[in-house]
This record gives C-alpha cells, structure tokens and sequence, in this order.
C-alpha cells in the first residue's frame, strides 16, 4: 500500500509526540487531475489552520478505501476527509463512533455528517440537454464500475434530460461501462462505443473523454462533425485538447476548501459546530468538441 504524503514539518513532529495536526484525504484516483486540485484546497486550508494533510488514494477499490482509513486512524489524524468508492464505509463509520470526524467530499454524506458535493444529476443533464439541443439523437454514456455514487447520479440527470425531451432514454441512451475512469480505459473502449452508433458521446470525466478522443480520432471520426464529445470535470487539459474538450466544469479547489474548513470547524469547535452538506452547482463549458467555437 503507498500513500502520499504532503505533511509539514509541525504535523510531523506532532504525529511523533502522539497528537493530532494532521487531516487525512482520501481521493478515487490521484492520477485524476479534479483530485489533484481538490487536494490543493484541502491542502490550502488546513495549513492555514496549522494542520499536515496525508494524501491517499483509493484508485476506486473499496479495500484499498479502507486499508487507507486504517493507515489514517494508526496515524492518529485529526480528522478525515472520504471522496468513497461505493455507499458507507464501515471503517469511516468505526471511525466516526470512535471520536474522528469525518467529512465525505464530492458526494453526499449519510444523515447527521457533514458532506461537500456538486449537483451530478444537474451535471449529467447539463450535457445531455446540450447535446439534445444541438441535434444528436444517439448517445453513447461511458462511465466507469457500478457503485460510485457520483457517476450514477451524472447518468440518473442524462435519463431525466432526454425524459424531459420528450424522448425514451432507452432508445436515446447507450452505456459503455469500464473497468476504471482512466484514460487508457477510455481509448481501450472506442470500438465498444463507436458500436453503438452514437452521433454524441459523454464520459463520467475528463481523464476518460481525453482517452476516447484519442481513439475516435484515430479511428478517423470527425469530431465533432461525426461524433460530439462531452467530459465531466473541467479539468486543465481539457482547453487544450488536440479538438478543445466540452466539459461539465466542477469546482475542486472549492470542494476541497469548504470539506477541509467544515471539518477543522467539527475538531476544533466541537459543541458549536453543527453539520452541514453544501452542495455546489455545475457548469458547462462549451468548446468545440460538441461544436462550440
């Protein structure tokens, strides 16, 4: 197991002498620049407050979700920060019992916690209704393994979007599921998606969409002449794409700020703090791969 590390040199001595100046994050994949960024304003935060921050990264595997949270506890953290793989963590929820806050980022929280989230299911209709006022009719959905809240809530707002078209998302609405949200599995997937026939495509997040316009354009489809492309998340590269990514833009560094701020307030205010589930709103950003200009 490899965890990242950003700690400061006053967290570190404070873990040695046995207290608690350091958070723990624990991110779906750090290879994913949206995370990266939500790091950052974890990060930005809690050193403000005084605090080290540990980095880990679960790469969407619920044992190594909770492997990492053990790692955290032994650590004595603070407290943590979960973006979770599947529903409840067991380990989050021991943790919980046992006096360490916990605060769930990109998606929404269990009752009585504190959770920082965007809209997905305002995200996923978003795309859909963009992609459906510009025409296309035939949409391929490429999200990743079963169980990740935040993706399943993205496909419930495209179903709801060609819902309120007017439209039957079983026949508009075609899902390409991969084994992970990473690029190579993106790229890997263009034969399986272009056998859809879609005339518009929409992946769970921007790593993946960069890796299906690599295949679609060697695969000589025109995008977006052919095919129009929309990823989730707005990250860096998206701009600038070899055909500038359309992306649902979330705000990571914002995520990271409010998670990190709420869960200082839960540790260090504990009689006043009172729990809260912000949630964020989503926007689309229009670019030339689903024919912006």
């Amino acid at each position: 197991m490899s965890e990242l590390g950003f700690v400061r040199n006053s967290a570190a001595g404070a873990l040695r002498a046995g207290r608690s100046s350091a958070l723990g994050l624990v991110v779906l994949d750090i290879g994913n620049p949206f995370f990266t960024e939500l790091a950052r304003g974890v990060e930005e935060e809690a050193a403000a407050r005084g605090y080290g921050l540990l980095l880990c990264s679960s790469d969407e595997e619920p044992d190594r979700q909770e492997a990492h949270l053990r790692f955290l506890e032994e650590m004595r953290v603070g407290g943590v920060l979960l973006s979770p793989v599947a529903g409840d963590s067991r380990r989050a929820k021991q943790l919980r019992e046992r006096g360490t806050p916990v605060v769930t980022v990109d998606a929404t929280g269990r009752r009585g916690t504190c959770s920082v989230s965007v809209d997905d299911r305002r995200g996923g209709a978003l795309a859909a209704t963009h992609l459906l006022d510009t025409g296309r009719r035939r949409i391929a959905w490429v999200t990743g393994p079963s169980g990740i809240r935040q993706t399943a809530e993205r496909a419930e707002g495209i179903d709801e979007a060609v819902t309120t078209a007017g439209l039957n998302p079983s026949t508009v609405v075609r899902t390409v599921t991969l084994p992970a949200l990473q690029g190579a599995a993106g790229h890997a997937a263009v034969a399986d998606i272009l056998a859809t026939r879609p005339d518009a495509v929409v992946c769970a997040n921007d790593v993946v969409a960069l890796g299906v316009l690599r295949g679609l354009l060697e695969a000589g489809v025109d995008v977006p002449d052919d095919v129009a492309l929309v990823g989730y998340d707005d990250i860096e590269f998206a701009a600038t794409a070899a055909v500038p990514l359309t992306s649902v833009r979330q705000p990571a560094r914002d995520l990271g700020r409010t998670a990190a701020s709420l869960l200082l307030e839960e540790l260090t205010e504990p009689e006043a703090h009172r729990h809260r589930q912000p949630v964020f709103t989503p926007e689309l950003v229009v670019r030339r791969s689903s024919g912006g200009t």
